[in-house]
C-alpha cells in the first residue's frame, strides 16, 4: 500500500488547448516523472479536503487556501505553469506534495477525482489520527475504513488510479512561503 468534481464556484476556465489531466507536453506521450511521492494514503486526506469544502481558488486562479482538517491551520498552494509551492509540512519539509497540492490537483482535473469515494472521506480529523497512529498513514485510512464500514476495494482501486496518474504528471512542487 505505501508506494511511495467537487462543486465550487469556478474562478477561471481551463484553457481550450488543455485538456483536463493532462498537460501539452503528456498528450504528446512525453511524460516527466515526479522525483518524490507523497504516501498513497494522503490521496484520502485530500478527498477529505475537497468533500468538506476546504479548499478555495483566489479570484485571479494563482492560488488555494486550503483548511486542515481539524481547523488549526490554513495551507496555501501557489502555482505558475507546472510549478506548485505549498506551506504544508509534506511539501515543505518531506520533499512530496502534501495533500494541499493533490487537492488542488483534483479541483484543477490534473488528477482524477471520484465525488462519491470523496464524499465517503467527509469530517475526517487527520491531524488526530495521524497523531493516534504516529504518521503511520496506512494504519489511520484502514481505521477511517474499518470505523465506517466503507468498501475498501472499491477505495483503494480508485486510490491507486490517482497515484498512477500521479507518477506520470509533468509537474513540479516546492516551499511555500512561509514555514507550516
Amino acid at each position: 500500500m505505501r508506494e511511495g468534481r467537487f462543486s465550487l464556484p469556478e474562478t477561471e476556465e481551463l484553457s481550450e488547448s488543455v485538456q483536463p489531466g493532462l498537460f501539452p507536453d503528456q498528450r504528446k506521450g512525453e511524460t516527466v516523472n515526479m522525483e518524490k511521492l507523497p504516501p498513497i494514503e494522503k490521496i484520502a486526506e485530500a478527498y477529505s479536503a475537497l468533500a468538506d469544502g476546504r479548499l478555495t481558488i483566489s479570484s485571479d486562479g494563482t492560488q488555494a487556501r486550503i483548511n486542515s482538517s481539524d481547523g488549526t491551520k490554513n495551507y496555501t498552494v501557489c502555482w505558475k505553469d507546472r510549478h506548485y509551492t505549498s506551506n504544508d509540512s509534506a511539501t515543505y519539509w518531506a520533499g512530496y506534495p502534501g495533500y494541499p497540492v493533490l487537492a488542488v490537483w483534483m479541483k484543477q482535473g490534473i488528477l482524477p477525482y471520484a465525488e462519491d469515494i470523496a464524499d465517503q472521506f467527509r469530517n475526517v480529523n487527520w491531524n488526530a489520527l495521524n497523531r493516534k497512529y504516529k504518521r503511520k498513514y496506512d494504519r489511520a485510512l484502514e481505521s477511517v475504513i474499518e470505523e465506517r464500514g466503507l468498501n475498501r476495494e472499491e477505495i483503494l482501486s480508485e486510490m491507486q488510479k490517482v497515484y498512477d496518474t500521479m507518477k506520470t504528471l509533468d509537474c513540479t512542487t516546492g516551499r511555500g512561503k512561509g514555514k507550516p
